[in-house]
């Protein structure tokens, strides 16, 4: 399985106040299984469920606040 990282401050926030962060489906593909993993301090990763939205040719993950982390799927 393959990742992509990415940091707190690659999340927007939205108008309803939720946080989310952006990828192209071409990065990390189409399928649904994705699994978001938030990096805790101690450097050690817990799994996420989050809420995961797609539109046309991007993939959006919504959380209550910004985190590092990543995004694991298959390639």
């Amino acid at each position: 399985m393959a990742h992509r990282n990415f940091k707190k401050e690659d999340f927007v926030q939205d108008e309803s106040g939720q946080y989310k962060i952006e990828f192209q489906k071409g990065n990390i593909g189409e399928g649904s299984d994705l699994i978001v993993e938030r990096q805790k301090e101690d450097g050690e990763y817990e799994t996420l469920q989050a809420e995961i939205k797609r539109h046309e040719e991007n993939i959006f993950i919504f959380w209550s606040e910004p985190f590092d982390g990543r995004v694991i799927f298959d390639e």
